[in-house]
């Protein structure tokens, strides 16, 4: 299903309007099979079922059966129907949710309440892992009060200081992902501290040779400019003030970062700042991974697992043609 960002006026642009037409795609859809690895607190057990009341997945609970109850008990949360794999703490509930996934058991992964690090040291793992050919990375799914068009961020959580070969995967993850739940054709913004391409600042040498990998088809499925400053790549006045004349310059919709601290911060600031609401993704594993955080809203978590469905079900598009 197409979703459709561009109706909205920047005007009207409120709070959870854009993740509001996400999750309502994602209703339409097959509810995606989803392994939660340790769902054993409040947080993360209820958004796993708000997540299923949506019709948005169909979850699989790994963790420690006594403590997954118990929560459930004294939330008042009803696990009836709901499959729960067993495993004695968070470590093996980590190994256990990506052994599923190996298995074909899910076509989703969703962290549940423990540390981050120890989830993605699972499925980045060699052997036992997750891994592909792409280089892992992250997306921040970003509803702006007062900006028209959602925004995704990358990378912000998995990769400190990418090379430019580690670059090409974190915006090929990004406009796949884009493309996928139906956005259509992105404008990608390779950002930096300038527009211009200049020795003395590495990333903007790294955004042209971005820009000429997708001249060259390493990169498909996207408009892609850069090197642009922030200002330039979402604000069309600041980009006609420059002279910048590009598809792109103004009116980016993925944006990408020279590092993990600059992503970090920029998304924290229109978190804090303007308000906005941080949906996460983990893409090129296997499988899409759902990152929730103790601090996301219910409405951040239920986009989370909206855009992961909608992505999933194109995948499960892909993997018939591939199939026939």
């Amino acid at each position: 299903m197409r979703v459709d960002d561009s109706t909205l006026d920047a005007d009207t642009a409120k709070p959870g309007s854009k993740y509001d037409r996400l999750i309502a795609a994602a209703r339409s859809d097959t509810p995606a099979l989803t392994v939660v690895a340790h769902p054993c607190d409040a947080t993360s057990l209820r958004g796993a079922l708000e997540a299923r009341d949506e019709g948005l997945i169909v979850p699989i609970l790994v963790g420690p059966r006594p403590r997954i109850l118990e929560v459930a008990q004294a939330e008042g949360l009803d696990l009836d129907g709901i499959e729960i794999v067993d495993a004695p703490h968070s470590h093996a509930s980590a190994a256990e949710a990506v052994k599923l996934i190996r298995e074909g058991r899910g076509e989703l992964l969703m962290k549940g309440s423990l540390h981050t690090d120890e989830l993605m040291r699972e499925v980045a793992a060699s052997a036992t892992g997750l891994r592909t050919e792409r280089r892992i990375s992250h997306v921040f799914i970003m509803d702006v009060p007062g900006h028209a068009e959602t925004l995704f961020i990358t990378d912000a959580a998995i990769n400190i200081f990418p090379d430019v070969d580690a670059k090409r995967d974190i915006v090929q993850n990004a406009v796949d992902l884009w493309t996928g739940i139906g956005l259509g054709v992105p404008r990608v913004a390779i950002l930096s501290a300038v527009e211009t391409v200049t020795t003395k600042i590495p990333s903007t040498m790294e955004a042209a040779a971005l820009c000429k990998m997708a001249d060259r088809g390493q990169i498909t499925g996207a408009l892609v400019d850069g090197p642009l400053a922030f200002d330039n790549a979402i604000s069309p006045e600041a980009a006609s003030i420059k002279g910048i004349k590009s598809p792109v310059a103004g009116r980016a919709q993925i944006l990408v970062v020279p590092d993990l601290e600059a992503g970090n911060m920029l998304a924290k600031n229109l978190t804090f700042l303007s308000h906005a609401d941080a949906a996460g993704i983990v893409l090129g594993a296997r499988v899409p991974i759902i990152l929730t955080s103790r601090a996301d809203t219910v409405r951040t978590r239920l986009a989370s697992c909206a855009v992961a469905a909608l992505y999933a079900v194109a995948r499960r598009g892909v993997a018939s043609v591939a199939a026939v």
